[in-house]
């Protein structure tokens, strides 16, 4: 299954009653103002859901050892009943959702409930508007492409390639559709901004000059025009965040290699919007799947059921994060303050306890506001703006750090300001390092640097070092990555074969790859 990247067995169609099942679903989510396309459910057993699973949710991806591992982590996961896989849906115009075949009726529903939510939010995020609808059909054309490079390179050759890929494919503008951050210049306009003569005085009668241009304000105009035609003419003109396309576009490879990186970045790219919408993602989808199994869809004699499995999905174990927990409770909180009118001027200049306890304007904003929220929020703008410290209390949240001395993690903070930054710091690039590329012809030598955007916490080394040299061997040239460790300035270098650290308290050191 992995090797070839076909699914091969047939996936069944729904039996009638869940047929009628979600035709009933989806008219009920529809009456609550949800809005999706149209949805395609297919049967599967659990070895058939695992495998696509192992796909990223897709039936076919190119062709690559780590989906067959991931296949048998996820099938053992499932045999020693430490995993299962109720549903799956992707991001696509239909939107196809799978369900697993030894799911009961109340199961089916629910996940029929679930998936409604999801598709709603694809639909509707302004984080998803500029993501390929038709990505099923453009991660077939990716295996076709994969495999003809297989035919004429062999598989390791490709293989090895695509290994070091993957190493950098977190490497990339998760908001390349979102933020303008560099403006393109030409040749030409760097050559006409180096020879324009003087610099722009201010308007001014020949009396008032010497007062309104002084030497000294000529003097500064000349040097800000001068660090502008110097910043023009660096490569890149300023840090670019996409390692990925910079090395597709500059860097020293065949076709074959650029076609394969992009490839791999597109799909980096089709994936990042799931990553920085999980919370609010699958909080949206427990949201209604909850409504309209309570008050629509349940029988009598499966409340139990529901309840009990329900429960296992939003369970948040000490220490960790749940976003099923943290999504549904946090749009209950939304909905339940803008009902009450619990916003605006007058309620944040409220300093009575008593008075703030007993707020209801009778407002009835909460559901309005939630659909408002689904349309243009990510997680980090989630948290940040509708995080309260009510919120932090009523569910018992909390930061936590190892102690060195007891052996053991601990309880740091129960502040309200220590958990939202601790949130926000998890939810920023999702634990990733920024790398941002800062010259790409470092010493006038073709060579490339990156920099680490340190934001408190260190690059693990031995990591950058296996990272640096598959970025080396991309390149084509030596690379050299600025960070810092221990807050003191590390540059760490690798060529493809020998690594440097130079800047480590333990001294630089080399070592051949």
């Amino acid at each position: 299954m992995a090797h070839d990247g076909y699914f091969f067995r047939s996936r069944r169609g729904l039996p009638a009653e869940l047929v009628e099942a979600q035709v009933r679903v989806e008219a009920i989510a529809k009456g609550y103002g949800l809005d999706f396309c149209e949805i395609v459910f297919e049967m599967c057993d659990y070895d058939e859901i695992n495998m696509i699973a192992a796909y990223g949710g897709f039936p076919t991806r190119y062709p690559h050892w780590r989906f067959g591992m991931d296949f048998l982590q996820m099938r053992k996961g499932y045999e020693y009943g430490l995993q299962k896989i109720y549903e799956m849906v992707i991001n696509t115009v239909p939107s196809y959702a799978y369900l697993l075949d030894n799911n009961t009726f109340m199961d089916q529903k629910l996940v029929m409930a679930h998936v409604t939510g999801h598709v709603d939010f694809f639909t509707n995020s302004s984080w998803f508007a500029h993501t390929n609808r038709k990505m099923l059909d453009q991660m077939a054309n990716h295996a076709a492409r994969v495999r003809r490079h297989i035919d004429a390179r062999g598989v390791s050759t490709v293989e090895q390639f695509i290994d070091a890929c993957l190493s950098i494919e977190n490497l990339i503008d998760p908001y390349l559709h979102h933020i303008r951050r560099t403006r393109p210049r030409s040749e030409s306009d760097i050559e006409r901004a180096s020879l324009e003569p003087g610099v722009v005085k201010l308007p001014a009668r020949s009396y008032m000059d010497k007062y309104i241009n002084p030497p000294e304000y000529i003097a500064a105009q000349r040097k800000k025009k001068a660090e502008e035609v110097q910043q023009m003419q660096r490569f890149p003109e300023s840090p670019l965040r996409d390692v990925m396309l910079f090395i597709i576009q500059n860097g020293r490879m065949a076709r074959w290699q650029q076609d394969v990186m992009g490839i791999i970045r597109d799909e980096a790219i089709y994936f990042a919007p799931q990553a920085q919408t999980k919370i609010m993602n699958e909080g949206w989808a427990s949201y209604w799947h909850t409504t309209m199994m309570t008050r629509d869809l349940l029988e009598d004699s499966e409340v139990i059921d529901y309840a009990d499995h329900h429960s296992g999905t939003v369970t948040m174990r000490p220490g960790s994060i749940n976003p099923y927990k943290i999504g549904i409770e946090l749009y209950r909180h939304i909905e339940r303050r803008w009902d009450k009118g619990q916003f605006g001027k007058d309620w944040l200049d409220c300093d009575d306890v008593v008075v703030k306890r007993d707020w209801d304007k009778g407002t009835g904003l909460g559901r309005q506001k939630i659909f408002e929220v689904r349309r243009s929020h990510n997680d980090i703008t989630f948290i940040d703006e509708f995080l309260t410290e009510d919120f932090v209390r009523e569910q018992g949240l909390f930061t936590y750090e190892y102690d060195k001395r007891a052996g053991h993690y601990k309880v740091d903070s129960r502040e309200f300001s220590a958990v939202k930054q601790k949130l926000l710091f998890m939810l920023s690039n999702r634990g990733n390092p920024r790398i941002f590329v800062t010259d790409g012809n470092h010493a006038n030598r073709g060579e490339l640097e990156l920099t680490h955007q340190h934001e408190g916490t260190d690059i693990q080394v031995q990591w950058a070092e296996q990272t640096l040299r598959n970025v080396a061997n991309l390149w084509g040239r030596p690379v050299h990555l600025v960070t810092q460790v221990d807050d003191s300035r590390v540059v760490l270098h690798h060529d493809g074969t020998e690594f440097k650290a130079e800047g480590l308290k333990q001294k630089g050191r080399r070592r051949r790859a």
